[in-house]
Parts: structure tokens; sequence; C-alpha cells
């Protein structure tokens, strides 16, 4: 549904929407980590360059024989030789390393623990297990009462004349994400849980990768609930995130982030959303540098409570996307909208959210647009000085026959007789 529907149907959305987001007043309390967390580190073990493209379940394929039960011994001869407890693993071929998952016993610090890890032969580097938020923002009680669509911004039924964002590949690296949604079924390419990958049956879906999705890609003209930015792209969706049972926070971590964003990569993603940030990571810099190569797009949310310190957003070349210039922004961070936007929830629902989350999706979305129309992995998004970005300029010149009006609404020049 186009955002002029929104608008349409008055009080009756109104009180809809208002049933089916009913959550507490407004909160943009600071991530913080919870006490009893375990601390771990992520050991790197050095492995051969990989010898093929990894494939959907490379993760258990990759390194099979005795190169890989000789990088496990020697994981497992420095756990025991430090008293780490051995957790986990997963090949990075893009990087060249095995990373492997150690718990520190009481007394351990973590700082000490990567010290005594940087003298290991075979080990490439050692860093904490570091954790992630999504940046949402909880909504408010009443909603609606100055609602505006965050489509009317955009125009968005006017950017679908040139391009729905069809074929583009988008990895959406979130909290698992609501795949039978009737907005949602059919988007998706691949599904993948780096949470809990081998458990029998998949949990519930969670609301911060649901509303991304849909920003990105819920179906358009279908009748129903709204339109994504980019309807006709392919979305992986890749959980390394999860929601707390207690609270609305949606958290991920170093480990499940790495294993998405490789296999992000490895398969082919164009476009990848990360709505998250955190404290520096050199596995994650070292695999958002790999992506770069590979002329993949990055887009991340800006955290407006220390902009500065936003990771992934603050490294180069990532295209930071934040929801208001006023709240904190770094100096190349576009603004997009990120308030009162409708989207798809859990369970088959619409409601609105609100956060530099969303915003990094619109931004997502119309990079998909971007990228089908202009076939090229280099995009310029046209902006005001506020770094506002301006959806219309940024298409229209991508398309003979079309200019910007007033409005910023796409129109056809009157003397044009076509377009490409």
């Amino acid at each position: 549904m186009i955002a002029q529907g929104w608008l349409r149907r008055g009080a009756r959305v109104a009180l809809a929407l208002a049933l089916l987001w009913l959550t507490p007043a407004l909160v943009d309390a600071e991530p913080v980590r919870a006490e009893n967390a375990p601390r771990q580190v992520l050991v790197m073990i050095r492995i051969a360059p990989p010898h093929r493209k990894a494939t959907a379940d490379y993760a258990t394929s990759y390194g099979d024989g005795e190169d890989q039960v000789a990088r496990r011994r020697r994981a497992k001869e420095i756990a025991a030789r430090n008293g780490f407890d051995l957790q986990d693993n997963w090949p990075m071929p893009l990087l060249g390393v095995d990373c492997f998952v150690m718990t520190l016993p009481a007394g351990t610090t973590v700082d000490h623990a990567i010290q005594v890890l940087s003298h290991e032969a075979n080990v490439a580097w050692a860093q904490p297990m570091e954790e992630f938020n999504g940046l949402a923002l909880e909504g408010r009680r009443d909603p609606l009462l100055d609602a505006q669509p965050a489509q009317t911004a955009w125009h968005i039924s006017d950017l679908h004349k040139l391009a729905t964002g069809r074929g583009v590949s988008v990895a959406v690296i979130d909290s698992r994400i609501d795949t039978s949604h009737p907005d949602l079924a059919g988007q998706f390419s691949h599904v993948r849980d780096f949470v809990t990958p081998h458990a029998a049956q998949p949990g519930p879906a969670e609301r911060h990768g649901t509303a991304v999705a849909g920003i990105i890609a819920a179906r358009a003209d279908n009748g129903i609930g709204v339109a994504g930015l980019a309807p006709e792209s392919r979305l992986m969706a890749l959980r390394a995130c999860w929601q707390s049972p207690a609270t609305p926070a949606t958290t991920c971590n170093s480990f499940t982030l790495g294993q998405a964003l490789e296999f992000a990569i490895e398969q082919g993603a164009q476009i990848i959303n990360l709505s998250i940030s955190g404290p520096p990571d050199r596995l994650l810099a070292n695999l958002v540098q790999v992506a770069q190569h590979r002329h993949i797009a990055i887009v991340a949310a800006v955290d407006p409570h220390n902009p500065a310190a936003s990771f992934p957003a603050s490294l180069a070349g990532v295209i930071s996307v934040t929801a208001d210039a006023h709240s904190g922004m770094l100096a190349t961070s576009y603004v997009a909208p990120g308030r009162d936007v409708p989207t798809t929830v859990p369970g088959g629902g619409w409601g609105l959210v609100n956060g530099s989350s969303f915003s990094a999706a619109h931004v997502s979305g119309l990079l998909a647009l971007v990228r089908q129309r202009s076939g090229s992995a280099q995009i310029a998004l046209a902006h005001n000085d506020q770094r506002e970005i301006n959806a219309c300029l940024t298409l229209a010149h991508l398309a003979v026959g079309y200019r910007c009006g007033t409005d910023n609404r796409l129109a056809l020049v009157a003397q044009a007789h076509g377009n490409n």
C-alpha cells in the first residue's frame, strides 16, 4: 500500500495500528551489558587460504579432515594451557582464520587473556567478544497523534515508476525475521540462524529484524499493509541478533555478526544492512573491508547517544545513517526517515517504529533502487545542507526524461519522448 493510502484510512487505521503497537512511553535508554554475561574472547587461528567458495552449508563442510582437526586440537591445547573453556568455532576463509570462542575463568581479565594469547603460535589475533545493539526507540503511548508516514518524505509510489529493486540482493543481519508475514512471504533468498544454528525448530519471530525487513522489502500493491522501498529486491534473513524476553532490547555479538557477514559476502549480497551499533571490533572491521573490496554497500545505523563511537557506522566507506540531524550524527552521516514509521511486526501485523535502525533500512532500500537502475556499485546519494537524503534527485539523474519538481516529486519532463 502506498503512503497516501495510510492517510486516507484516517481514524480506522489509527485505531488498528494503536491496537497492534501499544508500547510504553518513549524511551531512548543506552544499552547496558548484563552483569552476569560470560567474559569471552575470540581467538583467530590461522588456516590455509580457502580452496573453494562457501555454499549454503559451508560452515559444516569447509575444512573437514586433518587440517580442521589440527586447528581444533591447537585451540583445545591453548584453552587448556590457560584455563579457558573452549565453546565454539566458525571457519572464516575470507580472512584466513578459524574463529574460536573461549570463556575466561573467574579472576582472568579480558585484557590479560588477549595479551597471553598474542604469544601463542598460529594465533593471528585475539579480541574481546563485543556486544552490539539495535538502535530502536520505544513507541509513544499515542503514536498516531502526530504520525506522518515516513514514506511520504520520499514519495515511494513515484520512485517505483523507475525501480523496485528487482533482483538486487540485500542482506539483513538482524534479529529473527517473521518470514511468513503476509507482507514479507516470498521475499527471501536465504534464511539462516547464527544464534541458535542447531535448534530443532526456529524460535518466535523478533520485532527489530521484522521491522527492518518490512521497510526494505514489504510487498507492494498486494492490498494489505505497507510497501517496502524495494519490494522486488531479494532479502537474506540472517539472524545474528536476539531479543531478550525481559526487555525489548536487541543484542548481537562479534561471533554471530562475523558469521553472518561472511555468509552474506560469500553468497553475493550487493547491500548489507547493519541496523546496530557497538564498540570497535577487529573481526567485523576486517570483514567489512573485504565486503567493500567486492563492491558491496554496507549501511549502518548511528547511535544518537554517542555518534563518534558508533561502530561499524564510523568505518571509512560505510554509509552511516541517523533519524535526526539534531540528535547526533557523524560528519559523513545521512539523515533518513526514522520517526513513526509504519512497518511489519511479528505475527502478521503492522505497527510504528522509531530510531536510526529504521533510517538505515530506508537507505538500504533506496540503494537497491539505485543499484537496479544504474547497474553500478558506485552510489551517490543526493542530500541537502542538513544531509537529509533527497530520494527523488538520487534517482532522477539515472533516468532520461525525468526530473524532480519543486515538491521533490518525480515527474516526466514535458518534452521528453520516453525514459530509459
